[in-house]
């Protein structure tokens, strides 16, 4: 019998909680046969990220996934068997209660946020007694074998490798969107938070010997982007140059539309968590804009997943890249680091696509999250 599972978000940052469960909910339906509720207190925000919902709808049916509307007003309704509240946010205090006096008392994870950092490994799947009889489990996804595993739907790499060795399907995708790259032009993603380095590195787009497409989806970057190139204001489809540089702005994409795009791209400048590994999965070069916390501590996870991902580099281009991306999430000037990286660009791609097939060996999110179940009930 499947087991029934209730995920509890709540949207704190634009869409990167909402894009974690959501991805989770439907690889777990799809691939681990299980029943899921998720609940999302934010049914606008999930509408970006799923186009066909009901943002006034209570409760409906998505990709197998009953998506409910939690709401101030909370309902009784039927503890699940597996609980997961994904990044720390709070239960329900009525539901809270319900699992507290339930016969059969359901296993209750909190779903962390993403880190390399070496301690996570200790903590993965360690228990904490709460009131009322009940565990709650830490569960960290991670990059190494002692943590919960990266979100990867099976055959994700198969279905990447096919589509970027078909040029007709990155042309017809890209077309669907309103792009078409100029003969020998690369194609570049941004999807970051606001930066200072961003008008630096924009102007050293436009003043490089390659002719560059920048794609835009729409996000908070886009207010930067528009900044630098001196308009009033940018629309999907809004297109410019500026010396090698076209920009073109992209409406917002649905995560499989997104996948596409990264797929698309030579080179993917990503934020947060979600869209982070997503463009891992990409198997091209990236930057990733970690979010920022307070004393630094993001830096610290910053160099904790560079200490993984540079493995297997040569010196130069491990350092490279490591300056770069340091730079840019200090807010600093990137022109010097940027130009390094840009020649070790071959080098950087062929790590890119090596590091996702090796990361791709491990056991998936959805996967350990599922045999945890099984064990444990």
């Amino acid at each position: 019998m499947s087991k029934r599972w209730d995920i509890f978000c709540t949207v704190v940052d634009n869409y990167g909680d909402i894009g974690v469960t959501w991805r989770l909910a439907r690889q777990l339906v799809a691939e681990q046969g299980a029943v899921v509720r998720l609940w999302v207190d934010d049914l606008q925000a999930f509408a970006k990220l799923c186009p066909q919902a009901e943002i006034q709808a209570a409760s409906q049916l998505q990709a197998g996934v009953e998506v409910c509307h939690w709401s101030s007003d909370w309902q009784p309704t039927a503890v699940a068997e597996v609980v997961i509240e994904a990044f720390a946010c709070e239960l329900p205090a009525q539901y809270l209660s319900d699992m507290q006096s339930s016969a059969h008392k359901p296993l209750w994870l909190n779903l962390e946020y993403l880190s390399a950092e070496d301690w996570v490994g200790g903590c993965h799947a360690l228990p904490s007694l709460q009131t009322g009889g009940l565990r709650k489990f830490f569960f960290f996804p991670g990059f190494r074998q002692d943590t919960g595993g990266l979100l990867r739907e099976q055959g994700l790499l198969q279905r990447r490798m096919a589509f970027q060795q078909d040029s007709a399907a990155r042309s017809a995708f890209l077309s669907s969107i309103g792009v078409q790259p100029a003969a020998g032009e690369q194609l570049f993603s941004l999807f970051t938070y606001e930066c200072a380095s961003l008008p630096g590195w924009l102007q050293a787009l436009a003043e490089g010997s390659q002719s560059l497409l920048l794609l835009v989806p729409e996000g908070r970057v886009r207010a930067g982007v528009q900044a630098w190139l001196g308009e009033a204001a940018l629309g999907p489809g809004a297109l410019f140059r500026r010396g090698q540089l076209r920009v073109q702005v992209l409406p917002f994409l649905g995560q499989d539309d997104y996948d596409r795009l990264l797929w698309s791209c030579d080179f993917n400048a990503v934020r947060g968590e979600d869209s982070f590994v997503r463009a891992l999965w990409a198997g091209q070069p990236l930057l990733w804009h970690i979010y920022q916390q307070a004393d630094a501590a993001h830096l610290h996870k910053l160099q904790a997943f560079l200490a993984l991902y540079l493995e297997g580099l040569s010196t130069t281009a491990a350092q490279a890249l490591a300056d770069f991306w340091d730079s840019w999430n200090q807010g600093q000037a990137t022109d010097v680091s940027w130009a390094a990286v840009r020649a070790h660009w071959s080098e950087l791609r062929e790590h890119a696509q090596r590091w996702s097939i090796r990361q791709a060996a491990q056991t998936d999110l959805a996967a350990g999250l599922a045999h945890f179940c099984a064990n444990w009930l």
